[in-house]
């Protein structure tokens, strides 16, 4: 099953790249953007239920869908590619293994532990 998930997600990260091509961005942009969403974990600097809630807000995939769908609707292509550029992160963290936070513990995850010696 988790090969399967991993399957799904790889193919939202190949829409991502394919998203990304469509708009007239150059394509360093989209490496160079790729890890951003990733400044919603200095939440954690607010202790672990901050942390959880600021980085599952910017790490729900409804979140990167809404964003690409208001960009679209209004053509905004920087709003545009803010969706992309989430939509693509969430599924590198998600076959990375890295899920939406519990608010006990930066690892553990809606996807299970992070590190392999808890279950």
């Amino acid at each position: 099953m988790k090969l399967l998930l991993k399957f799904e997600e790889a193919a939202l990260l190949l829409l991502s790249i394919y998203l990304f091509g469509q708009t007239s961005y150059a394509w360093w942009w989209y490496p160079l953007l790729l890890l951003l969403p990733d400044l919603s974990m200095l939440g954690y600097l607010g202790g672990p239920h901050t942390g959880a809630f600021t980085y599952n807000l910017i790490h729900h995939r409804a979140l990167a869908i809404a964003t690409l769908l208001f960009g679209w609707f209004l053509q905004l292509e920087p709003i545009i590619l803010s969706g992309t550029i989430l939509l693509g992160h969430i599924s590198i963290d998600r076959i990375a293994g890295y899920g939406l936070k519990h608010a006990d513990s930066f690892h553990h995850t809606h996807l299970g532990w992070i590190k392999s010696s808890k279950s």
